[in-house]
């Protein structure tokens, strides 16, 4: 029955990679606390878009606020990859670093950015990379100020481009199976300039073991695995505010060292499975195929797991 509440879905049950960006927001932080800035009636949308005869989007793909999660108050940013892949432009990008900068004045329990984006949108290039620049600049800040920044993965998109370089100066990642997709170049831009034979952006299987989002954990890009729940990123979200790691020059050298013995370990590695079989995994060929719960406690038995040494 409609007036039946228990017949209602569980929010928290929502698919991450299905919802909306603002769906996302509604179901991670707690009930009724979600202020947007810069609502739908308050349009902010790119001046470059109608000079290529594309469609804008009245807040730029992208959508800014404050809400408070688990009673801490939070500022989160979720980007909208169904809107010409989350890309981002100059108002976008703007919305993001205005809302790191604007973490300086709150001093919010987190900063949350829901990553779903496919890098910088073309058609404004140079405002795009100039916002990538900006935002690292602000999450340094931000950290600097003992604020950590989370970074939230699951979408459509995945977070590739300049988003994958932003994801790599939070505090911490969490990342899900279908979104969990990390890297400055994406599939496709590797195969139009170096081809199907070294990188065929067809081959799912590839894609998935090389950018996706059990190799980031295994290999210590990611700092937790999700399922593709709200619930689950919510956890995920609460469990890595409470472990991030301070920004000192102590943890940057310990990063750069594992960066160093990373490369000195798995550099004339073939493929991911090699990888995976160094860090200590037994039957890499089936980490494609592990549930949750049977990932979780393959990372466990793992080595050199880390995003941020220390």
């Amino acid at each position: 029955m409609a007036g039946d509440r228990s017949a209602r879905p569980d929010p928290g049950s929502l698919s991450w990679y299905e919802a909306t960006a603002r769906q996302r927001v509604a179901a991670l932080a707690d009930p009724g606390s979600v202020r947007e800035f810069l609502p739908p009636t308050e349009r902010r949308m790119s001046p470059h878009l109608p000079l290529f005869d594309l469609p804008r989007a009245f807040d730029d793909g992208i959508m800014v606020g404050e809400a408070t999660l688990d009673g801490a108050p939070v500022l989160i940013a979720a980007q909208e990859g169904r809107f010409m892949g989350g890309a981002f432009g100059e108002i976008h990008g703007a919305k993001l670093v205005g809302l790191l900068r604007v973490a300086l004045e709150l001093k919010p329990k987190a900063v949350l950015i829901l990553f779903d984006t496919g890098g910088v949108r073309l058609q404004e290039a140079n405002a795009g990379e100039t916002a990538i620049a900006e935002t690292m600049r602000a999450i340094v800040d931000v950290r600097a100020a003992d604020i950590p920044v989370i970074g939230l993965i699951g979408g459509r998109a995945g977070c590739y481009g300049g988003g994958g370089l932003i994801a790599g100066t939070c505090s911490r990642l969490a990342v899900s199976e279908g979104g969990g997709r990390i890297s400055v170049s994406g599939p496709e831009v590797i195969e139009t300039n170096k081809g199907a034979e070294e990188f065929d952006s067809r081959d799912r299987a590839l894609v998935w073991r090389t950018m996706g989002g059990k190799h980031r954990r295994l290999t210590g890009g990611a700092d937790a695995f999700c399922a593709d729940t709200v619930s689950a990123f919510r956890r995920a979200a609460l469990d890595l505010i409470g472990r991030a790691p301070a920004f000192d020059l102590d943890t940057l050298e310990a990063e750069q060292a594992r960066l160093e013995d990373r490369i000195a370990r798995f550099g004339d590695c073939r493929d991911a499975t090699d990888i995976w079989r160094r860090l200590g995994v037994n039957d890499p060929e089936a980490v494609p195929a592990m549930d949750t719960d049977a990932f979780d406690a393959t990372v466990a038995r793992a080595r050199e797991i880390d995003h941020d040494a220390r």
